[in-house]
């Protein structure tokens, strides 16, 4: 959990990722959608992916997408899209500094 800390730190949007994952994919767009630049860890394309993925499983079920807004873990992919339908995403990427609007 350490890795992951320092990896997120200083950092408004990070998204854990791979590359062939469609729902990871969806997320990220989503969240570009309202102008929002997430950090992507494709964690099949870089070195220490399968360590990171191994951290991000003592979290959440599936390990991607995991998305972490303001250094905080946020959830997977059915937490976001239910941040998004109750109208909580804009601004808790607006507290982050993720987005100005």
């Amino acid at each position: 959990m350490e890795m992951i800390t320092r990896i997120v730190s200083d950092k408004a949007v990070v998204i854990f990722s791979k590359s062939t994952c469609c729902v990871s994919h969806s997320i990220m767009s989503l969240i570009r959608s309202f102008g929002a630049n997430p950090i992507v860890y494709e964690l099949d394309v870089i070195t220490n992916g399968p360590q990171i993925e191994r951290a991000l499983l003592q979290l959440c079920q599936p390990s991607v997408p995991a998305v972490f807004i303001g250094q905080q873990f946020i959830g997977d992919s059915k937490k976001i899209i239910s941040l998004h339908l109750r109208n909580e995403l804009v601004p808790m990427l607006m507290n982050a500094r993720a987005i100005w609007i």
